[in-house]
């Protein structure tokens, strides 16, 4: 008789445990990631983890999560966890392992999207099972969120912040684009509803709002600013992951598509109501989007907006 859905999941994580890939105190999976690894319903991961804790392997830790319990001679185990976490995995984990996750998580998003990233195909690709990857990480939320920092911190700000604040929301703003341009993925992880919580984000908070804290803007005007700036870059920069993705969809290039959409866009230009866009289209010519060259056509104008708003008197 084969053996259920969840006592398969019970196991798998018994053997972790038995072989040292899972230890006293370390995190398991959630039941929704779980669900997601084993392609089973939650209910079935739910049953899993209660099985777990029902036979004193893993005990529930307030505000932590499931965690396996201390070990207590040949075995056994007790009813409680070790203690020993902390802000996630990385505390126990040797820097070197971690950082190589991340940066393989880094080059496979460069490579197919982040949509494409999953914990099995890491997994895969460090060659190691999915499962033990969660004694690095607790999830794909905490990966992507390393991600973050690691690229950004592939492009530090300087030492030394700029006298002026224009030269310090610039130096912002390049560094950003320049860490966007070379991983499109990041402009889709983060929104203004809701930030992520990144510290090598968050160093760029810091940075503007040093450069703006001796200036007239009260705080509402300072937060403007710096989302307008952080939406500058990020905006023009999703176009990036956007085309990698029609091009993934459609094998065609961002030329050939436009090719094939040139008769139609002939038609409706030269139809009654678009006198003025056809005139432009003629005056224009032939066009080559240049999102690096749209970048600085765009910034010094955005700079210049915000000093009338910064340097001169209400």
């Amino acid at each position: 008789m084969d053996t259920p859905p969840y006592a398969r999941i019970a196991g798998d994580i018994k053997r972790r445990i038995a072989d040292g890939r899972l230890r006293p105190g370390d995190r398991v999976p959630s039941t929704r990631q779980l669900a997601r690894d084993w392609d089973v319903a939650l209910a079935t991961a739910a049953k899993a983890l209660a099985l777990l804790a029902q036979e004193g392997v893993v005990i529930a830790e307030p505000r932590v999560g499931t965690v396996v319990a201390e070990l207590r001679g040949p075995g056994r185990t007790t009813g409680r966890s070790t203690g020993r976490r902390g802000s996630g995995q990385a505390g126990r984990e040797p820097g070197g392992a971690r950082e190589r996750v991340v940066r393989a998580a880094v080059e496979l998003a460069d490579a197919d999207g982040l949509d494409e990233l999953t914990m099995r195909a890491l997994a895969d690709r460090l060659g190691m099972a999915t499962m033990s990857l969660y004694r690095h990480v607790s999830g794909k939320d905490e990966l992507v969120l390393l991600m973050v920092d690691a690229v950004l911190d592939d492009h530090p700000l300087p030492g030394e912040r700029p006298a002026g604040w224009r030269e310090a929301l610039e130096t912002s703003a390049r560094l950003q684009w320049a860490a966007y341009r070379a991983h499109p993925w990041m402009a889709g992880v983060t929104s203004l509803y809701r930030p992520l919580p990144s510290a090598a984000l968050l160093k760029h908070s810091e940075w503007v709002m040093s450069a703006l804290a001796d200036t007239r803007l009260d705080a509402t005007a300072k937060m403007n600013v710096h989302i307008l700036l952080y939406s500058f870059v990020q905006g023009l920069a999703a176009n990036f992951e956007q085309e990698r993705r029609a091009r993934a969809a459609t094998g065609l290039s961002d030329e050939e598509w436009m090719s094939a959409q040139e008769e139609r866009m002939r038609a409706v230009s030269e139809s009654p109501g678009y006198a003025a866009f056809a005139a432009f289209l003629g005056e224009l010519g032939e066009f080559d989007l240049d999102l690096d060259r749209l970048f600085e056509f765009g910034l010094r104008p955005l700079l210049d907006g915000l000093a009338r708003q910064i340097d001169q008197p209400g």
